[in-house]
């Protein structure tokens, strides 16, 4: 395994495929009891580590193993149940230490440090191969119930997904139970390409809300008709808030994940674009380290909702597995004065930048687009990070 500017490259890819499973009555019903019986023991692992502040997924095996197995739950799924119980904690710390629930004191980490973790009943439970099998072929999966084995459940997926399942490795797969459909994720291995170890320059990549992403070749991907349909939805919500109807919070329910999928969308396209420009000029990608903006920067209120709305980090997420499948190097640099400096003469200036989309340099006089010019910056920095990364910090060997 090697990383690269925060980017693991290894052997193979996990990626998510989607099917839609199709049970008769029985076979739904079966599924149903097992998400509830699962997610019940999962409470009641919760309960016991936030008690006894165990949550450790070892030492949680052997304090609540045997009375999950006692509630009709079998032994690879009690494993997976006691597993998702102690990963839920992993992120829970993990966002504290972040910041991500607020400052210490705060009622919001109050709230959350307060109580244990809580699971839906129809929240996804995982299971591997012990437990879960597909014929792809026969469109069918079998997968262990609280009521046995259910085999030949109809699955139906796009004709790219049943490629991946297919052609690739199966790993941990998900039961999900979601607007009133039965899904299953399933993870695939996907195989990436050799690392260019020796790329010919970087693509740099500014990316911001009214350009969703600018790259130093010239591509540039305007939010405008995001943005326009973030509005739309907005405005859409407001109205059906105010009525306060079962008919208008039906609406809401059935529409409430729509801006979230046309996001997602965007972004894959974009990405998509992305790694094959870098791929077709062998090239390597040069990306912002954006972590933690959202709570060094601030904004008037008209202006927060579409910040918080901004999904850079699933951009550079796409950006970043898409890469590692072509082979294709990702390095993050520092962002700062990216956008205030010259990518000609490196003047650097806050009067450099006149507006969100003009820039023209004091020093030497240039003009170019805004998100232009900061995308040829980063390219520069990963340029420079790749170079002395590559040099060997090693003493001369004596003579």
């Amino acid at each position: 395994m090697r990383v690269v500017g925060g980017c693991w490259y290894g052997h193979a890819v996990k990626l998510a495929v989607q099917v839609r499973l199709l049970p008769t009555a029985a076979q739904a019903a079966a599924l149903a009891e097992t998400l509830h019986a699962c997610n019940a023991a999962a409470n009641r692992v919760s309960q016991v580590a936030f008690d006894t502040g165990t949550t450790r997924n070892y030492d949680l095996r052997r304090a609540t193993y045997r009375q999950v197995r006692e509630t009709g739950i079998g032994s690879q799924a009690a494993q997976h149940v006691i597993k998702k119980v102690a990963d839920a904690y992993t992120t829970l710390r993990a966002n504290l230490r972040a910041g991500n629930l607020g400052r210490t004191g705060s009622k919001r980490r109050i709230r959350a440090e307060g109580k244990p973790i809580v699971f839906r009943p129809d929240a996804g439970q995982p299971f591997d191969q012990r437990n879960l099998s597909m014929a792809v072929d026969a469109g069918t999966v079998s997968i262990w119930t609280t009521r046995g084995r259910c085999k030949d459940i109809a699955f139906a997926c796009s004709t790219k997904a049943r490629m991946a399942l297919t052609r690739y490795p199966h790993g941990e797969s998900d039961l999900l139970y979601r607007d009133s459909r039965w899904l299953l994720l399933v993870t695939v291995e996907v195989p990436e390409q050799p690392l260019n170890e020796e790329p010919s320059g970087f693509v740099g990549v500014d990316l911001g809300i009214e350009n969703i992403a600018t790259t130093s070749g010239g591509y540039r991907a305007a939010g405008r008709g995001l943005n326009r349909h973030r509005a739309r939805q907005a405005a859409l919500r407001r109205q059906l808030q105010k009525k306060r109807t079962k008919a208008a919070k039906r609406v809401l329910k059935r529409r409430r994940r729509k801006e979230r999928r046309r996001a997602t969308d965007v972004n894959h396209c974009v990405s998509k674009r992305i790694v094959a420009e870098a791929e077709r000029t062998g090239y390597g990608i040069a990306l912002e380290e954006l972590t933690g903006i959202r709570s060094r920067v601030r904004h008037r209120k008209p202006q927060r909702a579409a910040f918080h709305s901004w999904a850079f980090a699933q951009l550079a997420s796409f950006i970043c597995y898409k890469a590692r499948r072509a082979g294709v190097p990702v390095v993050f640099v520092d962002p700062a004065y990216t956008s205030q400096t010259c990518a000609d003469c490196g003047h650097v200036s806050r009067l450099n930048r006149v507006d969100q989309a003009l820039f023209i340099c004091r020093g030497c006089g240039v003009v170019a687009h805004a998100d232009r010019n900061a995308s040829r910056n980063i390219a520069h920095r990963a340029a420079a990070a790749w170079d002395a990364g590559r040099q060997s910090s090693a003493p001369a060997s004596d003579p």
